[in-house]
């Protein structure tokens, strides 16, 4: 398999996708923040002290999912038509983030997923940060894709 991003002389170039087909495209991606039970917890009863920490995530996931291709230098600017973040824990020490973006258009989503949770999961640390600097944000992964040429993707885990 060819890598798309580069030319002919090896060099950095984003890819043309003019002639390929409009299409709906979703993409989901996961993160997990590890933390302390007493960090966790406080987070859930809101008593962080810096506002509602799950409440702002979700805006700078939204936020950065629309501007993913101002960060990462070879994505396309797209119009995203659905952007949701959505958070759950296991009960005891680690957060879960898990984003959800959708479009029309003629390249995939996945990226804007992926820089969604992880603004978000960044977010969280930095809200806690003065609480717990040792948390950990675990693996960031693209848990499915639909749409386009190469067809669905589920993860396999």
């Amino acid at each position: 398999m060819d890598l798309t991003h580069f030319n002919e002389q090896g060099r950095a170039r984003m890819v043309d996708v003019s002639d390929k087909d409009v299409t709906a495209r979703v993409a989901v991606a996961r993160t997990s923040v590890a933390m302390a039970p007493e960090t966790l917890s406080r987070i859930k009863a809101g008593t962080i002290g810096k506002g509602d920490v799950l409440s702002v995530a979700q805006v700078a996931g939204i936020m950065a999912a629309k501007k993913t291709s101002d960060i990462i230098p070879m994505c396309h600017p797209l119009p995203l038509t659905g952007v949701n973040l959505a958070f759950a824990d296991n009960g005891v020490d680690e957060l879960y983030i898990e984003g959800t973006v959708k479009t029309t258009g003629k390249t995939g989503v996945e990226m804007e997923a992926l820089t969604a949770v992880s603004a978000a999961a960044l977010t969280v640390y930095d809200m806690c940060k003065a609480l717990q600097k040792d948390m950990v944000i675990g693996a960031t992964y693209l848990v499915s894709k639909s749409g386009g040429k190469n067809g669905d993707y589920i993860h396999a885990k």
